[in-house]
């Protein structure tokens, strides 16, 4: 199966991270980083109000919030963004996989520069993630390093894609951002039906296969990456009634957004916190925003694992 080549940092044993990455996302840190995401949110509304209509919604808000965020939470310096942005798209390319290495490589890389920065200037071992990562005992550079990095990628491609989905079916039916507006207690609600609709730009959780085995007739070798469409399990009539249209109202079921189990994604509280305090400030701050074109207009890119959208104009 054709897609983004295997992280060459992957690690050694699949239960440590979880364990290891836990205290870096307690309550108290997260409460922490809702205060900057906050403050973040508000300072690029300020600018998108500033600039006035019409806006790029992707460029305005959705790419540069993640980023932002990612970055005081890593303890990666936001002036190093356009270059690091370049390499996570690199990486997530499932068209090409020799670019797809070359960005992993090139991530890997600057994570161990970073790591070994972070040690040679005796930066506070408790300023960020990676500065704790590096400071723990057992843990190797090169393990800091790809733990970083792997943070780094996921912690915000995914989250950009998020906010442009989120943004795009609010705004398709001005009903529903009516909704948010009239009732602010809906975010929590708006935040999981955004998580768990399908991507408008597709997406899936990568997995490579630890043993051959037989799915539906397909043959999956040893080792073959495999796409899991959580959208498929998100759109269960069994489980959501009506599961193809978007609706605030839904009832809450549980979602497989962030996978399940042991695998459970590591940066579900951060994720949540960061399009909680997004949508609560748009709908706030912009109470009757429309779409700049028609729906079927938007594009996506199709050559990124992560999908999203490469711009939302918006008018208010």
């Amino acid at each position: 199966m054709s897609g983004p080549a295997r992280l060459p940092f992957e690690q050694p044993h699949p239960m440590r991270p979880a364990p290891l990455l836990q205290p870096h996302f307690s309550p108290k840190r997260m409460r922490a980083l809702r205060g900057r995401a906050e403050t973040l949110t508000a300072a690029l509304l300020d600018d998108l109000a500033a600039a006035g209509p019409p806006a790029d919604l992707h460029a305005a808000l959705a790419l540069p919030l993640p980023i932002a965020v990612i970055c005081e939470l890593l303890g990666v310096p936001f002036a190093d963004r356009a270059q690091f942005r370049e390499w996570t798209q690199a990486a997530a390319d499932v068209t090409d996989r020799a670019r797809s290495e070359r960005g992993l490589a090139e991530l890997f890389s600057y994570g161990q520069r970073l790591v070994a920065r972070k040690r040679t200037d005796g930066d506070d071992p408790d300023a960020d993630v990676i500065s704790r990562l590096a400071a723990t005992p057992g843990v190797s550079d090169d393990e800091a390093a790809a733990t970083g990095m792997t943070l780094l990628f996921a912690g915000h491609e995914t989250t950009v894609a998020a906010i442009g989905n989120g943004a795009a079916w609010l705004l398709a039916d001005p009903g529903q951002w009516r909704a948010l507006v009239t009732g602010p207690s809906r975010i929590g609600a708006a935040v999981e039906e955004i998580l768990r609709a399908p991507g408008l730009g597709g997406g899936g959780i990568p997995r490579y296969a630890r043993t051959d085995l037989q799915i539906a007739g397909v043959h999956v070798r040893e080792g073959d990456l495999v796409l899991l469409d959580t959208g498929a399990a998100n759109h269960d009539a069994a489980v959501f009634t009506d599961p193809d249209r978007f609706d605030l109202q839904r009832p809450a079921v549980p979602h497989l957004t962030f996978g399940h189990g042991a695998r459970y994604c590591i940066g579900a509280p951060p994720a949540r916190i960061e399009l909680q305090v997004v949508f609560s400030e748009l709908a706030a701050r912009f109470p009757a925003p429309t779409l700049g074109c028609a729906v079927e207009e938007l594009t996506f890119d199709a050559n990124v694992l992560t999908g999203g959208l490469t711009a939302l104009p918006v008018t208010w």
